[in-house]
């Protein structure tokens, strides 16, 4: 593909905006890293894979001859990310501050010789004719970006979609940079393929970590409103869990929020399940019980009363012999009584007649 011979006003004017916002993008983060002086969630492969991603965008932008806004842009985003680079070398790692400036320092100056070297040998032979170093030129320019963009899905998939430590306007205002560099691009009277493809690359994944971190809002927003209330935050809860020495298990969470789903954990509803079913059990095995007692009270009752009937009427036999033994004896005593008797009074017995 030929270089560009003639640059249409609106490809100026976009590539001006995007150049723009490119230039300025990564001072909120930057700013935010330095207030709050942690990098946490920010990868440093990031900041470095795209600087380095901006050496070939460098060589490929001022090769192609790109609006001069474009030409520039690179450069900027080279400087920027270094700076950020440094930030997590020295917040996140706790490298001493002048360590961390000199070493970006210094591979400024490497990636400066390096992009000033390959454009002095490369540009003469794609003039020439000879496309294909450019062409790679382009082709790892795109893929370092895409790289660069690659470790922020990792630090999301670790908080299962939760983006940490990226500053939003930071973002917003990237994207919005690779969306007005892709359009000058586009009004350019010849249309670059791999330069839409780079700024396409880098819309799209941006736009994956947004969707990413608003499906996160929209699956913690229950407990969020709960821990509000509580006067507390997610973070506070997680370390929470970190002091008891116990992890937030976001695979065996499930909570329906009606078309997304939301996680809590499984064991602490199979816990409780396991407690309703053993409170059932037991409520049922007291019923038995109770029915049992019921059932051999009723038993003794009526044992009792069985037995009880028996005995009277025993009794009531027992008197109605005694009775009749009475009636017995009475009746022998009242015969004994009116027999004569006669005494012998020389022998001094007595004789019954």
């Amino acid at each position: 593909m030929a270089p560009q011979t003639e640059i249409p006003v609106a490809a100026n004017v976009l590539g001006t905006i995007g150049t723009v916002l490119w230039c300025v993008q990564l001072i909120p983060q930057i700013w935010t890293n330095w207030r709050k002086k942690q990098t946490t969630g920010l990868p440093g492969t990031m900041m470095f894979l795209w600087a380095l991603c901006g050496v070939p965008f460098g060589v490929y932008a001022v090769a192609q001859n790109f609006n001069i806004p474009i030409q520039v842009q690179p450069q900027c985003f080279v400087a920027l990310c270094l700076v950020g680079w440094a930030q997590v070398l020295i917040y996140g790692s706790k490298w001493p501050v002048w360590k961390a400036s000199l070493l970006a320092l210094t591979i400024a100056c490497v990636f400066a010789g390096v992009e000033a070297a390959l454009i002095l040998t490369l540009r003469p032979l794609y003039e020439d004719g000879n496309e294909t170093p450019i062409f790679v030129i382009g082709i790892i320019a795109a893929i370092l970006l895409a790289a660069g963009l690659l470790p922020p899905y990792s630090e999301m998939y670790k908080r299962h979609g939760r983006v940490v430590g990226i500053n939003w306007i930071f973002l917003a205002m990237d994207w919005s940079g690779a969306f007005f560099s892709l359009m000058a691009v586009v009004t350019q009277n010849m249309f670059d393929v791999l330069g839409a493809v780079l700024y396409i690359i880098c819309a799209l994944l941006e736009l994956g970590i947004f969707g990413s971190h608003l499906i996160w809002l929209a699956r913690t927003r229950k407990i969020r409103k709960q821990l509000k209330k509580d006067g507390k935050t997610f973070d506070q809860l997680l370390e929470e869990y970190k002091d008891r020495g116990e992890e937030w298990k976001w695979a065996e969470r499930e909570l329906d929020l009606g078309w997304l789903k939301f996680w809590v954990k499984t064991e602490e509803k199979e816990n409780q399940d396991g407690h309703a079913g053993n409170g059932e059990t037991i409520e049922r095995d007291l019923e038995k019980q109770d029915d049992i007692a019921n059932t051999a009270a009723a038993g003794q009752e009526d044992h009792e009363a069985a037995g009880g009937q028996q005995g009277r009427d025993a009794l009531d036999e027992r008197m109605m012999d005694d009775v009749e033994a009475q009636k017995h004896k009475g009746s022998e005593e009242n015969s004994g009584a009116s027999t004569p008797t006669m005494v012998d009074r020389e022998s001094g017995e007595v004789e019954r007649t």
